[in-house]
């Protein structure tokens, strides 16, 4: 296998290893560091021993994600406020033709679970992710992990069990929430708290992401009215030289407020009964710079 061939057998896969890089860090840049490492370990392998290439890189990004969740946690480092993933363009609607794969890969990479993910350990974190959002096998997953595989049903069933109970319930029918954030950008635009609170359930709440580097809540507001009248705030104080555009980010719809062309925040919503249970605010701006050219 040529040099060239082995690179254009790793942008094939590209796709999947960021998948399961992103999933599992919830960080974009650690994600894209991951590949390039699992690349290095690619183009210095004997690739003509390699039966099945996807399976060896999967493995290798795997086992590389695993390693540096390890590392952040040893690290103990500290976060200002709130910790939200960082926003990933995604385009599930247009391409991924099928409405039941595309909910399940939707809710995967979603905020609500890829915050709850942040909770497990570094191998729950990958056997959720290779058996949840990629279907794979429990016996694949364990050659991958080099586990027994009643060790990797354990640590699936434990992954699940904690992530059913922690995440929120919530609506991934694109089509509402598409509805919802549209008429929530109309409500907050205008400044009336009124029907924005009427947009809310009552006991919503709202998340912000700063990392301390710009304006955001340092704690999870709670409560429709309190919710409400801190983005009727925003609203009002604005942003110099403003635009809005909606587009899909964690398999959703979200708004990328722009200042003067420069992404500034990320508002994306839960949605469940026709209501916005969860506002997700991002503005460190070290996780809006993947979206300059979104």
């Amino acid at each position: 296998m040529t040099t060239e061939t082995g690179a254009d057998v790793f942008e094939e896969h590209r796709p999947v290893l960021m998948g399961v890089a992103y999933r599992m860090l919830g960080r974009v840049a650690d994600a894209e560091d991951v590949l390039q490492e699992a690349w290095l370990r690619w183009s210095g392998a004997d690739r003509s021993a390699v039966r099945d290439p996807r399976g060896y890189l999967v493995r290798v990004t795997t086992r590389l994600a695993v390693d540096r969740i390890r590392r952040i946690k040893a690290r103990g480092e500290s976060y200002v406020g709130p910790w939200l993933p960082d926003p990933l363009v995604t385009d599930f609607t247009g391409t991924v033709p099928d409405a039941a794969e595309r909910a399940v890969l939707a809710d995967s990479v979603s905020l609500a679970v890829l915050v709850v993910l942040e909770t497990l350990s570094p191998l729950e974190r990958a056997v959720f992710v290779l058996r949840e959002a990629f279907g794979y096998p429990y016996a694949e997953i364990a050659a991958l992990l080099d586990r027994g595989e009643p060790a990797v049903r354990q640590l699936a069933g434990r992954a699940r069990r904690h992530v059913e109970e922690r995440r929120p319930r919530y609506e991934v029918d694109p089509a509402q929430r598409r509805d919802l954030t549209e008429r929530f950008l109309a409500a907050a635009a205008g400044g009336g708290l009124e029907e924005l609170v009427s947009l809310l359930a009552p006991d919503a709440r709202l998340v912000g992401d700063s990392g301390g580097k710009s304006k955001a809540p340092l704690r999870v507001l709670r409560g429709a009215d309190k919710v409400g009248r801190f983005l009727v705030g925003v609203a009002r104080t604005g942003v110099p030289d403003p635009s809005v555009r909606l587009l899909e980010l964690n398999g959703g719809p979200a708004l990328l407020v722009l200042s003067g062309g420069k992404p500034d925040s990320v508002f994306q919503l839960d949605v469940a009964d026709g209501r916005v249970q969860a506002v997700y605010v991002i503005r460190n701006p070290d996780k809006l710079r993947t979206l300059t050219d979104a």
